[in-house]
């Protein structure tokens, strides 16, 4: 079993994302990551992004059906690509001494990669499972040469990949 961080930081596993690459097999990955920290009781933080086209609270914000999401579970909202911004994240983090973190969930090229850049630049320690975000295809790759090309970006400069 690899090593768990502080604390596993789920991205916007929501509804509205259900029909991304691989959506409901990352489902089972982050599940499978989820029970591990639990058994540590280690904090799982779900990240729910709205704005213009994604209406807070609406059937689509809602977390995936089948995500593993209890109510002692943090949740925080956000309005923009990077989960620090403009929320409490920084607080929470600071407030239970923790310095590393798990990171997945969706979107690869966008919210997770905007978080992982912050999180990196605030000093955080970030470890990744391979494959634990998801994306759509878009004009220029398909899904999963998105999630390539971003997890060797952040391979050793801003990640460990266990």
């Amino acid at each position: 079993m690899s090593k768990l961080t502080d604390t596993l930081i789920v991205i916007d596993m929501q509804k509205a994302l259900r029909y991304s690459y691989n959506f409901d097999d990352l489902i089972n990955r982050i599940n499978k990551r989820i029970a591990l920290y639990r058994e540590q009781d280690l904090p799982i933080i779900f990240i729910q992004h709205h704005d213009k086209d994604l209406a807070l609270n609406s059937d689509l914000w809602q977390l995936a059906k089948n995500l593993d999401v209890k109510k002692e579970d943090l949740k925080l909202a956000k309005t923009h690509y990077d989960a620090f911004y403009h929320t409490d994240l920084q607080k929470i983090l600071q407030a239970k001494n923790i310095k590393t973190l798990e990171i997945c969930g969706a979107q690869t090229e966008y919210c997770c990669d905007a978080t992982i850049t912050v999180a990196h630049d605030l000093g955080y320690k970030i470890q990744m499972q391979h494959d634990a975000t998801t994306t759509f295809d878009n004009n220029y790759m398909i899904a999963e040469d998105t999630i390539s090309f971003f997890e060797n970006i952040w391979d050793e400069d801003f990640v460990t990949f266990e």
